[in-house]
This record gives C-alpha cells, structure tokens and sequence, in this order.
C-alpha cells in the first residue's frame, strides 16, 4: 500500500511536468530574455521566495553566481533569504511581511529583476516585495502557482508570470524548482551558445 502510494507521487509529478510544459514553455523563454537582458546592462537578479520557497532562491542564486552545468563566469545575482542579521533586524523592527521589500528598496537598481516565489501566490512578503521591486523600476518574473492568486493582479505589463497549473504545494514547488533549472540553462544557451 505504502509502495502504492510513493509510486503515485511520482506518476502525479510526471504528468503535472507534462501540463506545465504546454503552459510554461513560452513564458520561461520570456523569462529567461529578462533574466538575461538585466545581466548583460549591468544588472542583477534578485531572489526571494516565501516559507520553503526561499531555499528554492537560494538554489536560483547558488546556480546563476556559481555555475549550473557547465563553467562561465559568475552572474549578478543574490538570494534575499540568507542574511539572517538582516532578517532578524526587519522582522523584530518592522514587519514580516517587508522582510523582502526592504532589501530590495536598499539593493535594487532600475533595470534589475525580481525572481518572486510563491507557491499560493498570496504571501504578504513576496507582493510587499513585487511592490518595492516596482517602485524601483524592476522587472518581476514570478513563480506561483494555485491560479497565481494575488501576485496575479500585483504584477505589470512587462513581468513575467510563471504559474504552475496546480494547487498542491509539493507539486508546485516540484515544477518550480524545474523552471528554475530551465531559466539557468537557458540563460546559458543565451550566453554561451549550445
């Protein structure tokens, strides 16, 4: 039974994978022009993600300033989620959900770009964030899922909006982490050709 049931998983992230291909493809591709377009004018990426989602930026910002799968030189980027000082200073003297704003009003550049996670779509910190990342001139690509929720409406004419067509957490955050892999290995293809 139990075998059953992790067999299950599996079938259920494969064919997710397999319906979020038909949706994704095109707005990864947009994505990963506006990933490089900041790169290649002086800018950066800057990552962020709610709950378990801000490992998933973490890993994004790991692959684009080390390597992915093969060697280049390093790309601007940063994960908003590992100064542990810095959060622990906002979330004590503000409030948690300017966590990510905050960072990005001190480190954001016109022309940089906002990766903004959210599996539901609706985390307080991630729209502070798409806000502040606005008020700077930044483009946004976000990562939702659960019908895009309230970053569906918080996002403009320009970002990019990547939004898994599925509810459940596990399942989204399996396809995120998918497009993350796409978007480093794209931009690299970009760069450095096939």
């Amino acid at each position: 039974m139990l075998e059953q049931r992790i067999q299950q998983h599996f079938f259920d992230s494969a064919d997710l994978k397999y319906a979020a291909a038909e949706v994704l493809t095109r707005p990864v591709s947009d994505a990963a022009h506006v990933l490089l377009n900041a790169i290649t004018s002086g800018g950066k990426a800057l990552a962020c993600g709610s709950g378990s989602s801000a490992g998933d930026a973490q890993h994004f910002a790991a692959s684009f300033v080390g390597c992915f799968e093969r060697e280049r030189p390093g790309l601007a980027a940063l994960s908003l989620s590992t100064d542990t000082s810095i959060l622990a200073a906002i979330g004590h003297d503000q409030a948690l959900d300017q966590l990510y704003a905050k960072q990005v009003q001190a480190l954001g550049q016109p022309g940089d770009v906002l990766l903004a996670i959210t599996t539901s779509g609706n985390a307080a910190n991630i729209l502070e964030a798409i806000d502040a990342a606005h008020q700077k001139d930044m483009v946004v690509v976000a990562l939702t899922g659960n019908g895009g929720g309230k970053v569906a409406g918080a996002l403009n004419e320009g970002d990019v909006h990547l939004c898994v067509p599925h509810d459940r957490t596990a399942r989204i955050q399996e396809v995120h982490l998918l497009v993350l892999h796409c978007l480093c290995d794209a931009v690299d293809v970009l760069l450095l050709g096939e």
